[in-house]
């Protein structure tokens, strides 16, 4: 097994990634069968674009490694547990983890000035305002309008894997792993007042329109890139792309979704 280690700048993770050198030889992380992540979820996220970027370029063949993380950072729920007397004992415990599949979604931006991006979301997509002015949008599913006007602070566009974070802050669903859905989820709702959000399949597009874009400006974060002044956005699951994540037996991801809806610890 060929092993890469990705650490971020945090004391606990510089310290886990010299007791793995002593340990364990390293290769480079383009002949890598496994990427060891060192951080919180902020840098497992990082960490997955950042590879998402690198080897699945166009033209380039896509790699098929898999990707495990520890918790060196706060919450760790896209991590494993971080242990720092089980160094030799590392690979086999990567050997006996399983495999979760996620499958990020796909954002297609446009700015009022109109340019356009496209990026990738593992775990939401947010819109919210810019200003003191609440933002008026306009949602459409599979083009049918089903929202004319949402005013209030904005709205979070969920997968299962994200749906336990800024989603369930925001009193959205959870999502089990497996389950082909995505949470639509409203920030702060003025009018309608009362409405909580809606479950869509994952196979559905859903188009946000932004009103009033002067006056009501809006940003877009895909996980942890943003883009001001957005008119347009079209969001859907993308299929094509996939990121297999390593996690413990006895602690895997989908066990952690069920303890986080029983009021449970999340790590």
């Amino acid at each position: 097994m060929m092993i890469y280690v990705d650490a971020s700048r945090s004391e606990a993770a510089q310290r886990y990634y010299k007791q793995i050198a002593e340990h364990i030889r390293m290769c480079a992380i383009e002949d890598a069968d496994v990427i060891v992540v060192l951080g919180g979820d902020g840098y497992m996220l990082t960490a997955l674009h950042r590879i998402n970027t690198q080897f699945n370029r166009a033209g380039k063949p896509r790699w098929r490694g898999t990707i495990y993380g520890i918790n060196c950072g706060t919450v760790g729920f896209l991590m494993n547990a971080l242990n720092y007397d089980d160094i030799s004992d590392l690979v086999n415990r990567i050997k006996k983890a399983t495999i979760t599949k996620l499958h990020p979604l796909t954002l297609e931006a446009t700015q009022t000035n109109g340019n356009q991006h496209t990026l990738i979301a593992i775990n939401e997509v947010t819109l919210m305002r810019q200003t003191h002015q609440t933002c008026r949008l306009s949602i459409a599913i599979n083009g049918v309008v089903r929202m004319n006007s949402l005013i209030g602070d904005g709205v979070i566009v969920a997968t299962s894997a994200g749906s336990t974070a800024y989603n369930f802050s925001a009193h959205g669903p959870i999502i089990p792993l497996g389950i082909p859905l995505l949470a639509l989820t409203p920030l702060n709702p003025f009018m309608p007042r009362h409405w909580r959000g809606a479950i869509i399949p994952n196979t559905a597009e859903i188009v946000i329109e932004v009103e009033d874009v002067t006056r009501r400006p809006v940003h877009v974060t895909a996980d942890c890139t943003t883009i001001h002044d957005i008119r347009h956005v079209c969001i859907k699951e993308d299929t094509t792309t996939e990121f297999s994540l390593l996690f413990d037996a006895d602690h895997n991801l989908e066990q952690r979704i069920l303890n986080v809806q029983f009021a449970n610890d999340m790590i």
